[in-house]
């Protein structure tokens, strides 16, 4: 068994509301020197042995990430 991490990241040209807004609450909070933040997803999948790194790609770009404005990437952690 291994673990499988898939970061899901907005592609850099959208947009990203939900990381203005955290840049601004940490204005708010008097946080100062955070010049920019980025929300994104991580997926922790447990797979067995006979998952291979195609059939982990195809799980993010048909179902985990939407590739028209997020980018992907997967690590293998413990393996």
């Amino acid at each position: 068994m291994a673990k499988v991490v898939v970061h899901v990241m907005p592609k850099a040209e959208i947009l990203d509301p939900q990381g203005q807004a955290i840049v601004g609450a940490l204005r708010r909070l008097g946080v100062t020197g955070v010049l920019d933040v980025r929300q994104g997803k991580r997926f922790e999948l447990e797979i067995d042995g006979d998952v291979t790194d195609e059939t982990v790609a195809e799980m993010a770009e048909s179902l985990l990430a939407n590739t028209v404005i997020e980018d992907w990437s997967v690590t293998r952690e413990g393996a």
